[in-house]
């Protein structure tokens, strides 16, 4: 018997909003996070840390510790030390050598959280120093020992499509180009934390996570392969952007072994000093061009160089660096390209993952590139973009087929239209005085889920419960972190069945309920996981027996068309991409080099929205996260030292630093997404940075080839642009805003 049809299902669209049901605890502070959890007879950890960027340890000296007062370090670990990644180079703590500032050495744990405090400060760390990277240029010298291998390189890839040389020698320009990027750091609400239980028979681990098993296969590697039985449960999370996918790992492994040494709960929360100074942050990279053009002016081929920081520990170095090369020609049709892609290791805090996992550095040189190109040739900007865009039919960087409809031409007609992009292109070139406008216009995808065979290797797994009330439970290890994922995949399970929403019920992920349906990452927890969630709904709906315990489990697996060489990076690198257009307005001081953002517009194809107020939310946090990585946030590290460690040091834009946003979606459903869903989460920022500095370049009439785009900056290019000798000037015939080398 099927269930019935209930028209007190939240709306007659999917699209319609309804209230989040995590919203009313969090807004009214009751909502309990890591740091608000105590269980009886629970202990306090505190770390120590490296002070040095590399060194050998020579002695550690502790104070006198109270009774009930421990430490733990590398030798304590019962299994192994070092945490489980991509590649296992990475321990929980530091042996004979430390690699960055803020390693951890060893936890002081004790009764009282204060005291604890204390005696860790008092720990003294004696260290021979050792000759440190402290940067990619310090990496490609190779004046110091190599942290990684004997190359230094933790990841070195390279790709090809159709015939680089042969391009070389018919083309008629030459254009060359370089990008910079920094750090970023996450700066989630809630700091890191975790609290470890030793139970009879099994460890808990609680923690604020996105990746329950990630965290559940490191901590079973520190403690012993199938020495316990270990669970992981996630608490609620007060944001993560990425910076909660790898690091919790490391903090789980700690404290996991800090309470089997003392039988007793241990709990580990970060203040935001250290959360700051050692936690992971986005790659900075740096990115060269080499790009031939035709009789006509069109791109004939493009060899693209990527660098990518990757830090002391591989951690997800080569993931991120894979996506960055697999956007390294944006959205556009290049006949002719080759791609060579490496992340160096230095002595700087570890990089990881990060919202949009190495496309936003890559998109930000692209379309600067594209940018620049079409200016030495006289050219409106999004006209030559446009001209060069993907469409249906045509082959990816990858040579994979795209397959869905592009929408770029109608989605950029229409931010240009409301706002006034062309008369204000034109108008801003010719700006005089000390404020000066600029409009700058970017064009991007995401690709929807992981990388290449990532989602065949994963085999991601959903279960749905009917319990005999007729309730339904929705296991999956997908977290909610502020993004929505508890709204969205009951609703998606509710409008497949066609029961009431109250009737869905999604908890934060317990290991020992819920199968491993992969990492919340990568713009995949409505595609993939939601989409197997409506499989599981709609075969749930045609066996429905009402009063009977049902359960239902679906493993993804790509479409039969998806195919993929991962030896030779060629195919379709995602199963589906979603598209995004943006258009900023700015105007700069030119006697400050302060930027203010007067307004920006974006339009996104995400396929179709499943909450239009989720969906809303994810656009303008997004669009606030990529100005802030354009604009204000600027993470400097001095000798492997983060500098700027406190909220009021380092600068996130706030509600009145935002300007009006007006930003919409276009519906273009994907065929093998839940009610024709793709990815948002990562999309939303992945274009605004190159935007705001294509902006900022018009209206400063400089080059703009790094972010963020500070005033120091601004003003240190306008007084090299007055002081450069005449034969070192951009010629005439290429716009100031340029600073391309052409070659005939």
């Amino acid at each position: 018997m099927k269930p019935p049809e209930h028209t007190a299902t939240p709306g007659n669209d999917i699209a319609d909003p309804v209230a989040r049901p995590d919203a009313a605890a969090k807004c009214a502070g009751t909502a309990r996070y890591l740091a608000d959890l105590a269980v009886p007879g629970m202990l306090h950890a505190r770390t120590v840390r490296s002070t040095r960027p590399r060194a050998r340890i020579t002695s550690r000296r502790l104070p006198p510790l109270p009774a009930g007062f421990f430490v733990v370090e590398a030798r304590d670990i019962p299994g192994r030390n070092r945490i489980r990644m991509l590649d296992d180079d990475w321990p929980f703590f530091a042996e004979d050598i430390v690699n960055h500032i803020g390693e951890p050495i060893l936890l002081v744990v004790g009764p009282e959280a204060e005291a604890t405090a204390m005696i860790a400060s008092r720990v003294i760390i004696e260290y021979e120093d050792l000759p440190p990277i402290l940067s990619l240029d310090d990496a490609l010298a190779g004046l110091a020992p190599p942290l990684y291998g004997e190359d230094n390189c933790f990841a070195e890839y390279s790709f090809h499509k159709g015939d680089l040389p042969q391009a070389r020698r018919a083309a008629r320009q030459m254009v060359k180009d370089g990008f910079s990027t920094g750090f970023q750091e996450h700066l989630y609400l809630e700091p890191q934390g975790v609290l470890a239980v030793p139970e009879a028979g099994r460890l808990t681990v609680y923690g604020s996570m996105q990746c329950p098993y990630y965290v559940k296969k490191a901590v079973e590697q520190a403690v012993g392969e199938g020495r316990h039985h270990v669970r992981i449960v996630q608490t609620v999370t007060g944001g993560a952007f990425g910076g909660k996918e790898d690091y919790p790992s490391l903090l789980a492994g700690q404290a996991a072994v800090a309470a089997l040494k003392s039988g007793r709960p241990v709990r580990l929360v970060l203040d935001r000093t250290e959360d700051i100074a050692a936690t992971t942050k986005r790659h900075p990279s740096r990115i060269d061009f080499t790009t031939f053009l035709d009789e006509n002016d069109d791109l004939l081929g493009m060899d693209v160089d990527i660098l990518l920081d990757g830090g002391a520990y591989s951690g997800l170095s080569s993931v991120v660096l894979q996506r960055a090369m697999f956007a390294a020609s944006g959205v556009y049709r290049v006949p002719h390209l080759h791609v060579h892609g490496r992340v160096l290791a230095t002595n700087q805090v570890p990089a990881g993952a990060f919202r949009g996992f190495g496309a936003p550095q890559a998109f930000f040189a692209i379309e600067m590139h594209l940018e620049n190109i079409a200016l030495r040739l006289g050219l409106d900007p999004l006209e030559y973009k446009l001209r060069h865009a993907l469409r249906r039919g045509d082959r990816t960087c990858t040579d994979g087929l795209v397959r869905g409809a592009v929408r770029l031409p109608e989605m950029a007609t229409r931010l240009c239209e409301a706002a006034g992009y062309p008369a204000k292109q034109a108008a801003y070139t010719a700006g005089q005085g000390r404020y000066r406008r600029g409009i700058g216009l970017s064009l991007c995808y995401h690709g929807c889920g992981f990388t290449g065979q990532g989602e065949e290797l994963i085999q991601g797994t959903i279960a749905l419960h009917k319990r005999a009330d007729d309730a339904v439970e929705i296991r999956v290890a997908a977290t909610e972190m502020g993004q929505g994922a508890q709204t969205v995949l009951p609703k998606i399970v509710a409008h497949s069945l066609g029961i009431p929403l109250d009737q869905i019920h999604y908890e934060n992920p317990d290991t020992d309920i819920v199968p491993d349906s992969g990492p919340t990452v990568a713009s995949r927890t409505t595609m993939i996981v939601g989409g197997l969630l409506r499989e599981a709904a709609l075969d749930l709906k045609r066996h429905w027996q009402s009063g009977r315990v049902m359960d239902i489990r679906r493993t993804y697996h790509h479409p039969p068309h998806i195919h993929w060489d991962q030896e030779h990076f060629r195919g379709d690198a995602y199963p589906e991409y979603a598209w995004g257009v943006n258009v900023v307005e700015v105007e700069v001081d030119l006697l400050t080099g302060l930027v203010r953002v007067i307004k920006i517009w974006a339009q996104f194809d995400v396929g179709a929205p499943m909450d239009e107020r989720t969906l809303r939310g994810q656009m303008e946090g997004g669009i606030a996260q990529g100005l802030g990585y354009a604009l204000w946030e600027k993470l400097e590290v001095d000798d492997g030292r983060v500098q700027q460690q406190r909220i009021r040091d380092y600068t996130i834009p706030t509600f009145m630093d935002m300007p009006p946003v007006e930003s919409g979606s276009v519906y273009n459903p994907y065929e093998f997404g839940p009610f024709g869903a793709k990815g948002a989460g990562e999309l939303t920022l992945v274009g605004v940075a190159p935007a705001v500095a294509a902006a900022v370049q018009q209206a400063i009439g400089c080059p703009v080839d790094m972010i963020p785009v500070t005033p120091e900056m601004i003003l240190r290019r306008i007084r090299n642009r007055k002081h450069a000798k005449p034969d070192s000037e951009i010629p005439p015939e290429s716009s100031p805003r340029s600073r391309s080398r052409a070659d005939t």
